[in-house]
């Protein structure tokens, strides 16, 4: 991991994203379409030792660690369509983005400077010389849901030659807001299962969450949400028969299986997110006291795309087709 950046006068080294190890996957361009993937919070435990900085460095073995779970449970679901590319970045560490968040109502002004330059700087080596004009897809998690909606609202604004070839953006995991939709007036949010050009999104609560009116710091104010299983933006429910498969660990075998977890969903438009009654994944001892304390009692931010699993797969495969038929 050594050598990946370059001079700056930023008071910082800038990543350099033609190295291969400044990334976790660059896949050869096999399919038609691509999806870039921005991993969640990963710097998690080690972020709240002493004296910890308030950034991850790319060598950080626990994001290396997570990202490579993360891309098993999470991303690998835009694989089977899609070319998956993966950058490495310098994120915020989850005690530092919880500490902005209690300032400021969210987290970006954590992903701002050192977290924001990699990603853009990792979108420009990707467009230049990975890309080959290929339509794209845009994707995240949490912290990367994020930060995929600030790149939105700033490099894709800065870039319509790029933004009019994205079949849609998934920031799973991290409330759009009526306000951001407002203010980005170039965005539009999703309607159905097959609009393409659109943001696709949701979080996910069990019900202990809403009638407690939970603190969950990626539950913003104004929240909308898209029912994963039925797509739709009311509160019609989907029972779990609607899910075609969620995502289970193996605990023996250390692999992922489709399984089924009883994952139903119902938006709660006052609230703005997914209720589901889907079987609780339990966390370690000490990443479940602490996720309680960002994402309330009842919180399932781990399981946003787990639960839902095959039900994305099968999303953006019919987006793809959507987008192909209308050029």
């Amino acid at each position: 991991m050594k050598n990946q950046t370059l001079p700056s006068e930023k008071g910082y080294a800038m990543t350099d994203y033609s190295r291969k190890t400044s990334w976790y996957q660059i896949p050869d361009a096999a399919r038609e379409v691509d999806t870039i993937y921005i991993y969640a919070t990963e710097y998690i435990m080690g972020s709240f030792e002493e004296g910890s900085p308030d950034y991850a460095t790319l060598d950080n073995e626990e994001m290396l660690q997570g990202v490579a779970g993360e891309y098993m449970m999470h991303a690998s679901a835009f694989a089977d369509a899609t070319n998956v590319f993966v950058p490495y970045y310098r994120q915020a560490g989850l005690r530092y983005a919880g500490e902005i968040h209690k300032k400021t109502g969210d987290v970006n002004a954590a992903l701002s400077g050192m977290p924001y330059d990699d990603i853009t700087a990792a979108l420009d080596y990707y467009f230049e010389n990975c890309n080959g004009g290929r339509p794209f897809i845009i994707a995240g998690h949490s912290q990367g849901s994020s930060m995929v909606l600030l790149l939105l609202s700033k490099y894709f604004k800065d870039h319509p030659e790029y933004c009019k070839r994205m079949v849609a953006a998934y920031p799973i995991g991290y409330s759009v807001t009526k306000e951001y939709l407002a203010a980005n007036p170039h965005l539009k949010f999703a309607t159905g299962e097959t609009d393409t050009g659109v943001i696709v999104s949701w979080n996910t609560e069990g019900p202990k969450n809403v009638e407690e009116n939970a603190v969950n710091v990626v539950v913003l104010p104004n929240a909308i949400s898209i029912n994963p299983l039925n797509w739709k933006l009311d509160e019609t429910y989907a029972p779990a028969s609607a899910n075609l498969g969620s995502l289970v660990l193996n605990e023996e075998t250390g692999k992922a299986e489709i399984g089924d977890l009883g994952a139903d969903a119902q938006l709660n438009l006052a609230r703005g997110v997914v209720v589901t009654n889907a079987k609780f994944v339990p966390l370690p001892e000490g990443e479940a006291e602490i996720a309680a304390s960002f994402f309330g009692p009842d919180g399932r931010h781990d399981c946003d795309y787990i639960y839902y699993y095959n039900n994305i797969r099968d999303n953006v495969a019919k987006r793809i087709a959507a987008y192909k038929a209308g050029r």
